[in-house]
């Protein structure tokens, strides 16, 4: 075998303090993503397929299968001046083709010449050998690490270097030798360390095949995903034993995961009594605090256990089990406490708190906010078919648990705190509920309110926010957003869409907007539903939709977000006609036509039939006829989809009439006619949406 295909793997491992739980999956993605894309930026040949990635608390590495030994010899030509440049009449080099061949360090003798299509040129050519992987594999490394995510580094003892968190050791081994380098200061080597109570000593690495078995050999299972899966594994397998089913949220198993190196999952117990508290406190303490997993019955009901992942192998697990318990007993103890002393204050009785807590300076206070809140919530719940009633109840009660001991403990808990109160106050079961309901969604593909009461808080509360905030001319921008008006705008739109809400934004944000004395800022109301719409535009842009489908329908200035969807979606349906391509050129062709002829009188009013001369007008006028009164009643009843379906029937009868017709007749009368019959098929469409807007305009 030749020097040049020489392979072997390659290892990197830096060893640290232990690193930050929550970014340790995010490191590890950006430290092995760049070290493969600068291996392959530098021509490095490898195996991706069989080369690993690890994290584990105190330490970052990749294993590069089959690297090669050094890059490929590449071919080198550069082209020089031009022969006729190159030489003088006596056939001597000139300063020109001297200067070239020094730059390459050969003699213009070496050079060669090629043609060209302005005459022959001087080339360089050469054969550059490839450098080898160990000179280049360092300034890898050291690149990829410094392109880390990491907000804010740190220096440790004297030492000028900076990292996350302070490095210990670090291995960079090709094959079965070391690479002479140092990076952070680090001199490499072979060195690792085991668990660092099991097996804290030092581990002599032989090759990076060794790695991973070595490791585990020593108490450490390196690789994140394999831990992650003994952990969900371990987690299941002792919740099946309690009779239960773990709840195994997926940042709380990643945050575990990057918190042990050999981990043991124990189940703990605490007394029954705490499930009088809201179970969701309960988890939130547990998970939050403890960084455990809950246990829940076949009704998904909390059951008094835990299950927590311990990073050693105890002799006792017992015991470990019994100090877990003895610390979630007080936390759980804390939040019965708060439950207990909550319930001693009605909701109602919180408001006057809600007087102190300003929600914006220009805008007022919670209290403020929440009487606004009512009254916006009661206007929709008028419009929704809802109770007013309860609606203005759950507007006023609806910031009320952010003063209780709950939440200023728990924040995780309002909403639901204040549904639990409510219910506790004996305020209808719907106003209770609103109270939770009033934050969702929370996030892209979280549930909407299911009622009718929480729709209108929810609704309410978003669009208080929005009018306000842009009221005064806090209007966000692409990287500040302090009020979250882009989630609020995507949650008021999916509640309106998911749960078939045919409300009018632009009367939502009129009422909203009249809760407030005053706002400097001017045209609010066009300004805050402008900035929806353009939201409502990125949501359909996610879902595949092109743009000109959107901008289709937009055209119509429609301000109803359902009446929108239902739109979008017929026209999306319609471009996927074998129709429809012909019959958007003919509307856009339509549309140009027309607008030419706009308020000069040249239109007539309506279609004369004794001056329809031609056949293929005719066709047209008979078929417009008939296709009005066809989807007449699909149009009333909001059918979009069939409509176009129907009018994708046009196409024949159209094409043919561009084809055969006139439409600028020299005759005043018949040109104005026709016009008229362009009108009447252009107006069929625009019913649903613009559909000459799915031409893209000619740059």
């Amino acid at each position: 075998m030749s020097h040049d295909l020489l392979k072997n793997d390659f290892l990197v491992e830096i060893g640290t303090e232990e690193l930050p739980p929550k970014a340790l999956k995010e490191l590890l993605k950006s430290f092995s993503a760049t070290i493969y894309r600068e291996l392959d930026a530098a021509g490095l040949a490898y195996d991706k397929d069989a080369s690993r990635i690890f994290a584990s608390p105190r330490r970052l590495a990749v294993r590069v299968a089959g690297l090669a030994s050094r890059q490929a010899d590449r071919a080198v030509e550069k082209l020089g001046p031009f022969v006729a440049q190159a030489f003088k009449a006596d056939g001597e080099p000139t300063p020109a083709a001297a200067g070239f061949a020094k730059s390459n360090s050969v003699t213009v003798e070496q050079l060669e010449r090629v043609p060209s299509d302005k005459g022959e040129r001087l080339v360089f050519r050469a054969l550059e050998a490839g450098r080898a992987a160990v000179e280049l594999l360092p300034a890898i490394v050291e690149k990829a690490l410094h392109e880390l995510p990491i907000p804010k580094r740190m220096r440790w003892g004297a030492r000028r270097a900076e990292f996350v968190r302070p490095v210990h050791w670090l291995v960079m081994l090709y094959g079965s030798e070391v690479i002479d380098c140092e990076i952070l200061e680090q001199k490499a080597g072979r060195i690792t360390r085991g668990h660092r109570f099991h097996a804290d000593g030092e581990l002599g690495i032989a090759s990076p095949a060794d790695y991973a078995d070595l490791l585990r050999n020593h108490y450490v299972e390196p690789c994140f995903k394999v831990r992650r899966e003994k952990i969900v594994a371990q987690v299941e397998k002792l919740a099946t034993e309690l009779g239960g089913k773990a709840v195994i949220d997926r940042d709380l198993l990643d945050e575990v995961t990057a918190l042990v190196e050999w981990p043991v999952a124990l189940a703990g117990n605490f007394e029954r009594r705490f499930l009088e508290v809201p179970q969701e406190a309960l988890i939130s303490s547990m998970s939050e605090h403890q960084k455990y997993f809950h246990v829940v019955d076949a009704a998904g009901k909390l059951m008094p256990h835990f299950i927590t992942v311990s990073n050693i192998e105890s002799r006792e697990p017992a015991k470990v089990v019994d100090g877990n318990e003895r610390v979630i007993r007080p936390r759980l103890t804390d939040a019965a406490f708060f439950y207990q002393m909550d319930l001693k204050t009605p909701l109602s009785a919180r408001r006057d708190k809600l007087k102190t807590i300003v929600f914006q300076a220009e805008l007022g206070t919670l209290f403020d906010k929440s009487e606004r809140v009512a009254k916006l919530a009661a206007h929709i719940a008028g419009k929704t078919g809802g109770n007013s009633g309860w609606a203005t109840r759950a507007g006023e009660l609806c910031k009320c648990d952010l003063v209780s001991n709950m939440v200023q403990e728990f924040d995780s808990m309002q909403g639901i705190a204040g549904s639990y109160y409510a219910r506790h106050d004996a305020e209808p079961a719907e106003v209770a509920e609103a109270m939770r309901e009033q934050y969702l969604p929370k996030f892209a593909g979280d549930a909407v309110p299911q009622t009718l009461t929480g729709c209108a808080v929810a609704l309410a509360d978003r669009l208080d926010t929005l009018v306000g905030i842009f009221g005064i001319g806090q209007t966000p921008t692409g990287s500040k957003d302090p009020f979250a008006l882009r989630r609020a705008s995507i949650g008021v739109l999916n509640i309106l869409i998911k749960r078939g809400l045919d409300l009018d934004l632009r009367d939502l944000i009129a009422f909203a907007r009249s809760g407030f004395a005053s706002l400097k800022a001017a045209d609010v109301e066009q300004k805050v539903l402008d900035y929806m719409l353009e939201r409502l535009r990125a949501i359909y842009l996610e879902d595949n939709i092109a743009t000109e489908t959107f901008n289709a329908v937009a055209a119509k200035q429609v301000s109803v977000p359902l009446d929108i969807h239902q739109r979008i979606h017929a026209v999306h349906s319609f471009t996927q006609l074998p129709q429809a391509a012909s019959l958007a050129a003919a509307n856009k062709r339509v549309s140009n036509i027309l607008s030419k002829s706009a308020g000069t009188g040249a239109v007539a009013a309506s279609v004369d039939a004794a001056l329809l001369q031609e056949a293929a007008e005719q066709q047209l006028a008979a078929a417009l006829a008939a296709k009005a009164a066809e989807v007449a009643p699909l149009y009333a009843s909001r059918n979009y989809t069939a409509t176009l379906a129907a009018l994708a029937d046009l196409r024949e009868p159209v094409d043919l009439f561009f084809d055969k017709v006139m439409v600028n007749a020299e005759d005043e009368k018949l040109r104005a006619n026709r016009l008229a019959l362009l009108a009447q098929l252009q107006a069929l469409f625009l019913q649903v949406a613009d559909i000459s807007q799915l031409v893209p305009d000619k740059k």
